[in-house]
């Protein structure tokens, strides 16, 4: 089968779900609070929405989206466990920047939270990113049947918390040595492996999964969506290592060359510069492969694999 490249039908895709993102974010985000709520403190919404609006490629939602077409879900459905998955991804950039994490002072070309606030303000900013994504995957507009809704809870949940995201956070800075007298660990590739399906993999992984959820899928095409989400999540950290290598700073939107200051541990750091790309054009076809059952309405999602080893942001 040939692939097509990302061209610009797939990049006008993409561009379609971040404004569609943006706006219900917008949405979700407004002053005034909805039923249930008492009152919207503005300082705290005004970080929240600077955490989230106005800028980022939003490829995690457009994951959602792209998989739930798979299986024909009405995009409005889609849009918003999309827009629950960014939450989450954004509450853990705005915790990801803070100095007693990675420090960082610019994010998407702009002020990190922390920098155009302050701390306290970035982590409460956070905290109300990471429970909103829970509020909104509840709502009966995200889907009709309470038992899909349970399910998308509760895997965002894993993807996020101890056994996902936030485990794998812990992991990065213990091999950073932050726990070990500041050397250092050695790991090896499995280690790796593991630390960067946790750390970033899982909510890649979450987005692909969450098309399958919506749509109600089989198990194989369960399978299918998941095998491809976990094969994406390796390629995309590998490719962000790569950027964080070779990367102008201007172009990705943030600061380049930290990882391998901070002992941070990466297949770059391992491999090398010319192994982990063969890793990563690898990880790119089987990728591609895993999409086999769905024939050519997989290629949208064949070209988000490629597009991911060739972002330059």
């Amino acid at each position: 089968m040939t692939i097509p490249k990302a061209d610009n039908s797939f990049l006008s895709r993409l561009n379609g779900v971040a404004v569609d993102v943006e706006g219900l974010l917008d949405r979700l985000l407004a002053p005034s609070a909805p039923d249930g709520e008492i009152a919207r403190p503005p300082r705290l919404l005004d970080a929240m929405r600077h955490a989230s609006l106005g800028g980022g490629k939003r490829f995690r939602p457009f994951l959602v989206v792209e998989t739930a077409r798979l299986f024909k879900v009405p995009r409005d459905r889609a849009l918003m466990a999309a827009a629950a998955l960014e939450c989450i991804h954004c509450y853990s950039l705005v915790h990801d920047d803070l100095p007693a994490m990675d420090n960082d002072d610019l994010r998407r070309g702009r002020p990190t939270v922390h920098k155009a606030f302050d701390e306290a303000t970035a982590i409460l900013a956070g905290d109300g990113l990471l429970t909103l994504a829970f509020d909104v995957l509840a709502r009966p507009e995200t889907h009709p049947s309470a038992a899909v809704r349970i399910n998308l809870v509760r895997a965002l949940a894993q993807a996020a918390g101890i056994g996902g995201m936030v485990g794998g956070q812990m992991l990065d800075l213990s091999a950073e040595g932050r726990f070990a007298g500041g050397k250092p660990q050695q790991l090896d590739e499995s280690e790796i492996a593991t630390l960067q399906a946790m750390k970033t993999g899982a909510l890649l992984r979450f987005a692909c999964l969450a098309g399958g959820i919506l749509g109600e899928a089989t198990t194989e095409q369960g399978k299918a969506v998941d095998r491809y989400g976990r094969i994406l999540g390796e390629a995309f950290q590998i490719a962000d290592d790569l950027l964080d290598v070779q990367g102008d700073a201007a172009t990705v939107g943030k600061p380049t060359g930290k990882d391998a200051a901070a002992g941070k541990a990466t297949f770059v750091g391992i491999l090398g510069v010319t192994r982990a790309r063969e890793r990563l054009e690898a990880l790119v076809s089987d990728a591609e492969a895993a999409l086999d059952l769905f024939g050519t309405e997989g290629d949208v999602l064949r070209m988000a694999a490629r597009f991911v080893a060739e972002r330059q942001t």
